[in-house]
């Protein structure tokens, strides 16, 4: 047990904790709402600590939600002092923090000639064999300019600029096209600390091509300090991709922004992370804990409830994917991206959910998936959705496809009429990490990897259900797909790998497994 003073108050914070969400971000939704009686029940609670930095972070937030600037000040002093990261005071466009920095001795607190003008990020993602994207957030709004190198031969091949406002919470993206498939580039923005806003990638191999690739994935990655090393065990693999399938980081606060940032920018700022992903292309999607909150059912209405497309905009300004859902028309993030001759289909499972249609993807989204499997030519082909297909595997609930049957009849059907081959399932939602098979009437069984305990504290037990390859839950995990299609017979090996980087499990999937 460790004890703390905070705010002149003694905090016995024990050093295990079995539940999920922590006490800090709790707080921040109780100051948002307005509920003073539950902030300080929340901000006092011993359980579920997410660090004394984030601790300081909301007591902060709570002085300037309540207009004590010079209050706020004289903390921002204190905790600087104490080993705030400075680079918190400088993240983002919210109303809270602006009032800080509008202060006159604002420029006076320590440590803040240290913030670099890229503070988050860069984050690669969107790579294909010609272009990538490139995600930042600055500490000001401004145009920035952008050189890429390529490796080899140390030529600058692109220079540009990007641009961040405050309307996008300082955030923007590189757009870097042009380039040569299978080839290793280095680049940066505005580098004007050392270190401070450098990245790395390398394009895909030409489109449709055989190919070997890493991809890792994973959801349920609640912000747990003593855990935080997955991301250094993630990077030690260097994957070709990074999956994250929801539960990204548990927000649970749809109305109110002030909460979205917080989660958003102490993740951004986590060294280990911004380390990974400025090496590591990646690819989102959002469950419940992302979009809404728990088991979430928003409904078929684009925009209603009101709360829905103002916070696909946030999650946009969070992440760098190839799209998000069918446009303005058809809002949300569902898209498709390939490595080489390997497809991967990123589902949308909650901005169309509704029980009473018995649809969790949406007409127009349904149509876009059925569609790009009967065009698809890869040799493995990938429907990664947030919540997991197998029937039973959350027992009693009907939040995963089980509530959702006929439409999951309805796609499998579809691979199996039209002999699509090589369709595999990868999901999330549970916290573990489990290999199973969906028999089928005819043909063989779909082949179903689920993995979602990247830093979550909260564990699930492993479900027995008709199927069931094998299942971890001990500690921290993620799945591992190494695909290997230049082999005779194509193949993905997949793995499952605890957060010290050791193999639980593995298994041997072949493109002749699901022929149909």
């Amino acid at each position: 047990m460790r004890i703390v003073s905070v705010c002149g108050l003694l905090l016995f914070l024990p050093s295990f904790l079995s539940a999920q969400h922590d006490a800090q971000r709790n707080a921040v939704i109780a100051l948002a709402k307005g509920d003073d009686e539950k902030f300080s029940r929340e901000f006092l609670n011993p359980r579920n600590d997410a660090g004394l930095e984030e601790t300081r972070m909301v007591h902060l937030l709570r002085l300037l939600r309540k207009d004590q600037v010079d209050e706020a000040m004289k903390w921002a002093k204190e905790s600087l002092e104490a080993g705030l990261n400075p680079d918190r005071l400088m993240a983002g466009s919210g109303a809270e923090l602006t009032k800080l920095r509008l202060h006159p001795k604002f420029g006076d607190l320590p440590g803040l000639e240290t913030v670099a003008t890229v503070i988050h990020g860069p984050m690669v993602g969107n790579v294909t064999d010609t272009s990538a994207g490139v995600w930042v957030r600055t500490r000001a709004a401004g145009e920035y300019g952008c050189a890429l190198f390529e490796v080899d031969s140390g030529d600058v091949v692109v220079e540009t600029t990007v641009k961040t406002t405050s309307g996008n919470d300082f955030t923007g993206v590189v757009e870097l096209s042009g380039l040569k498939p299978a080839t290793r580039y280095r680049g940066f923005v505005f580098e004007d600390k050392e270190g401070q806003g450098r990245f790395t990638f390398t394009t895909r191999p030409a489109a449709g091509s055989p190919t070997r690739a890493k991809v890792i994935f994973g959801g349920g990655a609640g912000f747990v300090p003593q855990y935080h090393q997955m991301w250094d065990t993630i990077a030690s693999f260097e994957p070709d991709a990074l999956l994250m399938l929801g539960d990204n980081v548990y927000i649970d606060d749809p109305e109110h922004v002030i909460t979205q940032h917080y989660c958003y920018h102490r993740r951004q700022s986590e060294p280990k992370w911004r380390s990974l992903v400025s090496k590591t292309p990646v690819y989102s999607i959002y469950d419940d804990h992302d979009f809404g909150d728990n088991d979430v059912m928003a409904g078929p209405a684009i925009d209603k409830p009101a709360w829905k497309q103002p916070v696909v905009e946030v999650f946009r300004q969070n992440w760098v994917n190839p799209g998000y859902g069918g446009g303005k028309e058809n809002p949300g993030c569902w898209y498709s991206f390939s490595i080489g001759d390997i497809d991967f289909f990123m589902l949308d499972g909650r901005y169309y959910r509704h029980r009473d249609s018995g649809s969790m993807l949406g007409e127009f989204q349904k149509a876009w998936l059925l569609d790009g499997l009967k065009k698809s030519k890869a040799t493995f082909k990938a429907i990664v959705s947030p919540v997991p297909f197998t029937p039973g595997v959350k027992p009693g609930s009907r939040d995963t496809w089980d509530g959702y049957a006929d439409e999951r009849d309805e796609i499998f059907s579809l691979v199996e009429d039209k002999s699509i081959d090589g369709v595999f399932l990868v999901s999330a939602d549970r916290h573990r990490t489990d290999l199973r098979t969906i028999e089928r009437e005819e043909g063989p069984p779909f082949y179903e990897f689920m993995s979602s305990r990247l830093t979550n504290r909260h564990v699930h037990p492993v479900v027995e259900t008709p199927g069931l390859i094998w299942g971890y839950n001990e500690k921290c995990s993620f799945g591992l797909m190494e695909f290997d299609t230049t082999a005779e017979i194509p193949q993905v090996v997949f793995r499952c790998i605890d957060m010290n980087g050791e193999e639980q499990h593995a298994f041997t999937f072949t493109a002749e497994m699901a022929d149909r």
